[in-house]
């Protein structure tokens, strides 16, 4: 959570500097989100790697724990494709929104880069809601339904963020299938999320 009130400060901060016009207008004018962003995969190709879990997790991995994210992946598009028809963007916009995954850092850069600042505010907001959502429900969640419910809830968070939560009310037995989620969906968000912003 503490992750999540940051990111959400530092955006914060940019609006208002925005605003305050205090940015330098080179910054402005050459688009440096695109060398943001060029880094950002950068570094979240070396924190995949680097994961000293990754080599145990690839050699464990059974084609079963895939259907989770793969569940996640339908059901969150199944959702955001109903949420467009209340809404004033369109379906394959709401599914881009949706394809962060909770991803919000990565997913809110790459739909303002698109699609504009205005659906980039909609994805890191609704990506953190998910993200909160999973920290606060996931006792109640994992009562009433199981411990798949909260991972999928958690989306990418849940290898990180979200894991501590999932791993006590869920039970140290689905901290892999938490991990593995979380893999396959941060692994799969920058190319949902392109492929709905070309749409």
């Amino acid at each position: 959570m503490k992750g999540s009130l940051i990111i959400l400060f530092f955006f914060c901060s940019g609006v208002l500097l925005a605003r305050l016009d205090l940015i330098p207008s080179y910054l402005i004018e050459h688009d440096c989100t695109v060398y943001a962003l060029w880094l950002l995969m950068l570094l979240v190709g070396i924190s995949i790697g680097s994961d000293r879990r990754l080599g145990e997790i690839l050699r464990t991995l059974r084609p079963r724990v895939l259907l989770l994210p793969m569940a996640t992946t339908v059901g969150t598009f199944a959702g955001t494709a109903l949420a467009s028809l209340f809404l004033a963007y369109s379906v394959s916009e709401c599914m881009a929104v949706g394809a962060g995954f909770a991803y919000y850092s990565l997913s809110s850069i790459f739909i303002s880069q698109y699609k504009g600042a205005e659906l980039g505010t909609i994805a890191l907001i609704s990506n953190i809601a998910r993200e909160l959502i999973t920290l606060l429900l996931t006792p109640l969640l994992a009562k009433k339904f199981g411990p798949l419910i909260p991972i999928s809830c958690g989306g990418a968070s849940t290898m990180d963020t979200t894991l501590p939560v999932i791993t006590r009310y869920c039970g140290k037995e689905w901290i892999f299938v938490s991990i593995v989620h979380a893999m396959v969906l941060d692994f799969s968000v920058p190319f949902w999320v392109i492929f709905f912003c070309t749409l």
